[in-house]
């Protein structure tokens, strides 16, 4: 994948990720510092309880996270390894509608890509992905540990 566009990540998801692709995880924006993903709620993602299944929630909380630390990787053009570490997530509203997950920490991978490759050493990050609604509520948000590692 050259420069990432949201067409591309999609076209990604559809091959390499095809659970998240079918229950409509779709990724609209992304930038070197930010990245915009959404997803609705529908009868394929689901849960009993008439609202969004929380592991679906995840898989675009995460999409949002992974995917400025795929960018910032690319553009290095070095072997680096890239592992969630942990997760951990909290839930505020039941999630309806149109779900829009956003992650505004590109700038902290940057610095620990370029600090991984400058030491040689793994480093970890803890980025933050907040679902919101069509009204603008937030219905959940995820903390993703990652870890990098360059290549030897």
């Amino acid at each position: 994948m050259n420069k990432m566009t949201p067409g591309k990540i999609n076209l990604f998801t559809m091959l390499k990720l095809p659970s998240a692709w079918l229950c409509g995880v779709r990724v609209k924006e992304i930038s070197v510092a930010s990245c915009q993903v959404s997803v609705r709620h529908r009868w394929i993602n689901q849960n009993p309880f008439r609202s969004m299944f929380w592991a679906v929630q995840g898989m675009a909380a995460e999409l949002t996270t992974g995917a400025l630390v795929m960018g910032c990787i690319q553009r290095q053009k070095q072997k680096i390894s890239m592992l969630v570490a942990s997760n951990n997530a909290t839930f505020s509203k039941k999630a309806t509608g149109k779900i829009l997950f956003s992650c505004n920490d590109g700038h902290l991978v940057e610095e620990a890509v370029q600090k991984a490759i400058e030491t040689g050493e793994g480093q970890t990050i803890t980025m933050k992905s907040i679902g919101r609604d069509a009204a603008g509520d937030e219905v959940s948000a995820f903390a993703f540990e990652w870890t990098i590692k360059v290549k030897q």
